[in-house]
């Protein structure tokens, strides 16, 4: 991550932190001429396209008041989609009874598995994988995607 990523991300952090959001990257694109800043945040409960504005509206003016990107941008604030992983724990309860794709460490080897996220305890997540509920803990988790079903 260079310093301008750094420091956006950082300001960033402090704002959705305030509103209880939790910052799920920050990605930049463009050149110096013409830079986007997509940042994506997501909510325990969800996030609405009112909350986005309103994060956008804060983030804006602070990276504005903090003058440190040398030429004009665009802010892009958007909940983090389903083809981007899952982070925190806390974003995990809101897709119970979903769909996932979840790679994880079992033995110190990496095993991936199509499997229905069915009950959270603490730290631990129960899914169901052909009709054999496994447990996994957030943290053997590296890398864990919702898939949509139609």
């Amino acid at each position: 991550m260079n310093y301008l990523q750094s420091k956006i991300s950082e300001i960033v952090q402090k704002i959705t932190d305030e509103f209880g959001f939790m910052l799920i990257d920050v990605v930049l694109r463009g050149d110096e001429r013409n830079r986007i800043i997509q940042t994506f945040i997501d909510g325990e409960s969800g996030l609405s396209a009112d909350d986005c504005a309103s994060v956008s509206n804060i983030i804006s003016k602070a990276l504005d008041d903090e003058d440190f990107i040398p030429s004009k941008y665009r802010l892009e604030v958007s909940s983090p989609g389903a083809d981007r992983p899952l982070k925190y724990l806390k974003q995990y309860p809101k897709h119970l009874n979903r769909k996932f794709e979840l790679t994880y460490l079992i033995s110190g080897e990496e095993k991936k598995v199509i499997c229905k996220l069915i009950r959270i305890d603490g730290e631990d997540l129960y899914f169901l994988e052909n009709k054999n509920e496994i447990m996994i803990n957030f943290n053997k988790i590296k890398l864990a995607k919702v898939l949509l079903s139609f």
